[in-house]
């Protein structure tokens, strides 16, 4: 039986105006904690319900609305028109990699002459480099579209505009100060850029720039629907929000690989092509394979299983990428076992506020995920570090709420460089400091971090009874995806249950819960996972809160609701949720 030490706090989300939940249940003829929960969610009267309950493509906006736009169509047009060979970069993450395969194939399409190129992780890192730029260059290209990056890679654009290679950059992370001398430039995040929304992925820009291109040449929308299973993977796995533009491209995307799945995504999905997928399918299905490419071998492989059109050789490439997944995921669990094993040895006492964990030999491709997986368990900011050549390369995360950047900073003297954001970073550094950036680090995490933001957080949106629980209801819940960051599954809790004396651990491990809990006379059943060790606080009939979501579950042809069980506490613990 697994024991573990998690601890949630439980926060119950805001309540909305009494005056928007009344006007949007009487409008809508719903109950009020469905109305709370759309509006929450932005949904405050029957309009925007009606468009959230039925994203369409034809609520995205006009191209042409995103400054730039009509000078990077007009430019891909003309060499469309001349024959001129075209270059399309991407990064070797999920979102690059369906960026360059999205234009790929609709370039393809219409007969344009171009190449891709993704820059190999280790040799040229992230974003546009000088290699990616000499090769344009030497190879005589007159156009090179970068997607998924490019922002901030002031230099290498002004060498390829300096030697006659134009650039047209979408990308959609926030500029620096200054920004590239490039041809046009693609990104909603630009100051200047009054486009309506902000929040779309690399792979979104691009689905743009062909939205315009296709209005531009007269070509008919349904070539564009057709890709909107990309965007959808992009959107799902670089964990963008799911509102707006995104809800509509994925909501789409997700049909589209349902019903008409490309050779490749088909190959990858195994036996759950041509079902009803969910995000969850992207993200934990199709996204860390894709990503395994570029972390293992070369992102180029990816882009290869996602254009490939024959069947067989889709075959192919997806063993490959398979393999590269499983190597992945060995080193993933080998290198975590070692990292958390690290944990106690650097602080013994328990009184450090962050990890920074270092071994030589431990993959560059994984740091990053095993820095999660630590976090995981001790849940504090953690920098994993391992030997780069002459140097030593390290990925960090954060926990919630708290900018890891920001105590980055505070340490750069420390570091050879970095960069990154609020909630991740990558750094160099002199392999005989990691133990002085140990101390700075741990000192700036804190000087900033609250006691609170050590413990992980549930955000809850509504106390249900379990008479509430039934079909009709889970059938609204349904209609409210995709599910994705703002529109989160929503979490529920329910109070003073107790267990039938029917819940029992189940699973090949013995580490997971199957649970049957009964309240008022009513009973639901539902999956625990990971909390074997809380059987004995069930089954000494004391009540107990339970937080969970509620998902459908298919066993022998039936299919019943099913609560998938996120927390468990006593119901006289003090720390109950409460709204604010």
């Amino acid at each position: 039986m697994s024991k573990t030490t998690r601890s949630y706090r439980w926060q119950m989300l805001p309540i909305p105006p009494n005056s928007v939940v009344r006007e949007l249940g009487s409008s809508m003829q719903i109950q009020p904690h469905l109305a709370r929960m759309l509006a929450r969610r932005g949904v405050t009267d029957f309009a925007t319900a009606k468009e959230f309950f039925n994203p369409s493509l034809e609520q995205l906006h006009n191209p042409f609305l995103m400054e730039d736009m009509d000078k990077a169509v007009g430019r891909l047009a003309l060499a469309i028109q001349r024959n001129e060979q075209i270059l399309i970069y991407g990064d070797y993450d999920v979102d690059g990699t369906t960026s360059v395969a999205l234009m790929c194939i609709f370039l393809r399409r219409i007969g344009a002459q171009f190449e891709y190129y993704i820059p190999d992780r280790y040799k040229e890192g992230y974003g546009i480099s000088f290699e990616g730029v000499q090769y344009a260059i030497d190879e005589g290209f007159e156009l090179m579209v970068a997607l998924d990056c490019g922002i901030k890679a002031n230099d290498k654009v002004a060498y390829a505009q300096e030697n006659d290679v134009d650039v047209i950059i979408c990308d959609h992370h926030t500029p620096g100060e200054e920004l590239p001398s490039a041809y046009a430039i693609l990104d909603p995040k630009k100051s200047s850029c009054n486009y309506p929304f902000k929040e779309l992925s690399g792979c979104g820009i691009g689905f743009k720039l062909l939205q315009g291109l296709i209005d531009r040449i007269g070509m008919d929308e349904i070539e564009l629907h057709k890709l909107t299973d990309l965007a959808a993977i992009s959107s799902a796995c670089d964990i963008v929000p799911l509102t707006g533009e995104n809800r509509v491209l994925v909501n789409k995307g997700l049909k589209q690989i349902a019903s008409f799945p490309r050779p490749g995504i088909a190959k990858i999905l195994g036996d759950k092509v041509n079902k009803e997928l969910s995000v969850s399918d992207l993200v934990f299905g199709i996204g860390p394979k894709i990503n395994a490419a570029g972390r293992i071998d070369h992102g180029s492989n990816a882009v290869e299983l996602l254009i490939e059109e024959d069947d067989l050789q889709a075959e192919v490439m997806a063993k490959l990428i398979q393999e590269s997944n499983e190597y992945r995921r060995d080193l993933d669990q080998q290198i975590t076992a070692e990292a958390l094993a690290q944990v106690p040895l650097h602080d013994p006492q328990g009184n450090t506020k962050s990890s920074v964990l270092y071994d030589p030999e431990w993959h560059k491709g994984v740091i990053g995920i095993v820095a999660s997986r630590v976090i995981e368990q001790f849940y504090k900011p953690t920098v994993v570090f391992t030997r780069n050549g002459d140097y030593a390369a390290g990925s960090a995360r954060s926990v919630r709420g708290f900018d890891v950047y920001e105590a980055l900073n505070d340490c750069a003297d420390c570091l050879i460089q970095f960069g990154g954001h609020k909630y991740a970073a990558g750094m160099t550094i002199e392999l005989d400091q990691i133990d002085a950036f140990r101390r700075r680090f741990d000192a700036a995490v804190s000087k900033r971090i609250h006691s609170e933001q050590l413990v992980p957080m549930i955000e809850i949106d509504e106390e249900l009874s379990f008479d509430q629980i039934n079909r009709r209801f889970l059938n609204t819940l349904k209609r409210m995806a995709p599910f994705g960051p703002k529109n989160m599954k929503p979490n529920f809790v329910s109070r003073n249950v107790r267990d039938t004396g029917r819940s029992r651990i189940v699973g090949n491990d013995q580490t997971h819960l199957k649970i049957d809990f009964e309240q008022n006379g009513i009973t639901h059943g539902g999956i625990a996972f990971g909390m074997a060790d809380l059987l004995p606080l069930l089954q000494s009939k004391e009540s107990v809160d339970v937080v969970y979501t509620l998902e459908e579950n298919v066993w022998n042809g039936q299919v019943s609701i099913q609560l998938a069980v996120k927390d468990i506490q006593p119901s006289s613990d003090k720390q109950q949720p409460f709204y604010h």
